[in-house]
């Protein structure tokens, strides 16, 4: 009696399918690194007191890169059904169907590896620091599901490498440090709102939650007070350092572009919400050169 070959399905090749690792990882998009590294950044210059390593800078930034990599592979996994039914979203690799859950879980677990590699060199409570962070960035695609305001959890996620740095650099975390980590998750929540505000009406569809959503019509301004009490504790975390006057000139011009961002999200177009999502990575690099200026002055 004749029997049927068993067929099993072929292992994925890496080489072919790395353009497509690399979509899935965002490397084509470093937006979001850059947002979670800028404050990553602001607490390695303010705990190295202006003098960091240049190891520490290296070794943070890979992380925040393989992390937020990991990130994304596992928020497309968990959201490949959403996905599918959203317009910038549709050509996303698991939405189109071009990569496997197995081949997904290896990936996360080669980042991963990757990223804790980096921590190497560091104490065993920079280790500790990182695991609500871990946890924070993999529940962060169902928090979509049930909590009204995911955009904070996000931003809780987001500011955990501004305590690993000052564990890692004078082996405890200050208060500045905490005003820090809080104007962090504000600005998240004000920047993750405005790009939701471009995706709000398919998430209206779907039924997922967003802070775009929660806010209704008081979107755009709820995003503006967000910023508002970000710079309110940036304006503590200057007065701790006893800032100079170029950290103060920073203040005056990050107040102007976020006036800017609410005129340009006034519209609601979203082309116009994303646009100004995008305007953040200028804030972000500007704080970072207030503090750098900051001690090159003191």
């Amino acid at each position: 009696m004749p029997t049927t070959p068993i067929t099993t399905a072929p292992a994925p090749n890496w080489r072919t399918q790395f353009p497509t690792y690399l979509q899935l990882m965002r490397a084509d998009k470093p937006i979001g690194t850059l947002l979670l590294l800028w404050p990553t950044l602001w607490a390695i210059w303010i705990a190295s007191a202006g003098r960091p390593k240049l190891s520490t800078v290296v070794l943070f930034a890979l992380g925040t890169f393989l992390m937020r990599s990991a990130g994304c592979v596992a928020n497309d996994w968990a959201d490949q059904d959403i996905d599918r039914h959203v317009a910038r979203t549709q050509n996303r690799p698991f939405a189109r169907n071009a990569v496997t859950p197995r081949e997904a879980k290896r990936l996360i677990l080669i980042l991963c590896a990757l990223a804790a590699l980096c921590l190497i060199p560091f104490s065993y409570t920079t280790w500790l620091m990182a695991i609500p962070a871990l946890c924070l960035a993999f529940t962060y695609p169902f928090a979509k599901r049930f909590f009204p305001i995911p955009q904070l959890y996000l931003g809780l996620a987001f500011s955990f490498g501004i305590p690993m740095a000052f564990v890692a650099i004078i082996g405890s975390v200050p208060a500045i440090a905490w005003w820090l980590f809080f104007a962090n998750v504000f600005w998240t929540l004000a920047y993750d709102t405005l790009y939701a505000m471009a995706d709000k009406e398919d998430d209206l569809k779907i039924g997922i939650k967003t802070s775009a959503i929660t806010f209704g019509s008081y979107d755009a301004e709820a995003a503006m007070l967000c910023h508002g009490i970000a710079d309110i504790l940036m304006i503590q975390v200057g007065s701790q350092l006893g800032a100079a006057w170029v950290y103060w000139a920073a203040l005056i011009l990050v107040v102007y572009w976020q006036w800017q961002q609410y005129l340009r999200v006034e519209s609601r177009n979203r082309q116009a919400c994303h646009a100004a999502f995008l305007d953040n990575n200028r804030i972000g690099w500007l704080w970072l050169a207030a503090i750098a200026a900051h001690f090159a002055f003191y």
